[in-house]
């Protein structure tokens, strides 16, 4: 078992419409249940599509353009994706006129959210907004209804918006993370130098928080 005593820095750079982002997610925090350990997770913004237009794109349609993915292939996806939302206790829908969304506005809620020490929250209560609700999680009103959700002044989220007040904080993360050679996510960093690329699954997750952790004890 992990040594309570000691927490774990562990940053997750993703974004909120990347599925495997939320099955890593629940992965590793069952990892971290099975083994003990103390974490102190800290969400990093990425945008997987940064030149999507505010009016979106038909989710199938993009997977096809961007991956060149067949339909047969996306449908395999998808019911793999449903076989284990059991599992991770995350539920995944995705009805027809599902839409990829740009999602910079999200972020900057997360950052403000951050200020509330209400991150993760608002990263999961985003996650489920999209993938369980398929609810456009682009439009303001939607985000303002997230942030009033987790028990954030939904006001106070519009504003912050419509004056874009975070928008250059978010664009320094995306940039430092982009330079650090991150071109996919998730990506989860341990300890803030130990990399791994994915949704690895409990027990790879697991098998890396021991390794992390006994590397910890003998610096």
């Amino acid at each position: 078992m992990g040594n309570p005593t000691k927490t774990l820095r562990i940053d997750i750079v993703s974004d909120v419409v990347c599925p495997w982002c939320i099955i890593g997610y629940r992965q590793l925090q069952q990892a971290l249940d099975k083994t003990g350990i103390n974490a102190d997770v800290q969400w990093h913004p990425f945008e997987l599509n940064p030149t999507m237009p505010p009016e979106g794109q038909n989710m199938h349609e993009h997977i096809a353009e961007k991956y060149g993915s067949s339909e047969e292939d996306s449908r395999k996806s998808r019911e793999h994706l449903s076989a284990v939302d059991s599992e991770l206790g995350f539920s995944f829908s995705f009805p027809t006129d599902m839409r990829m969304v740009n999602t910079f506005d999200a972020h900057q809620l997360i950052h403000w959210a951050e200020t509330h020490s209400r991150a993760m929250d608002m990263k999961l209560a985003l996650f489920a907004k999209h993938f369980s609700e398929n609810k456009d999680i682009s439009h303001h009103e939607t985000l303002g209804e997230v942030s009033q959700s987790i028990g954030l002044d939904r006001s106070d989220a519009l504003q912050v918006l419509q004056d874009q007040r975070y928008a250059e904080a978010v664009r320094e993360l995306q940039s430092y993370w982009l330079k650090q050679g991150i071109q996919g996510v998730p990506a989860v960093v341990f300890d803030s130098k130990y990399m791994v690329s994915g949704a690895q699954g409990v027990d790879q997750f697991e098998k890396c928080l021991l390794e992390v952790m006994k590397a910890k004890s003998q610096d």
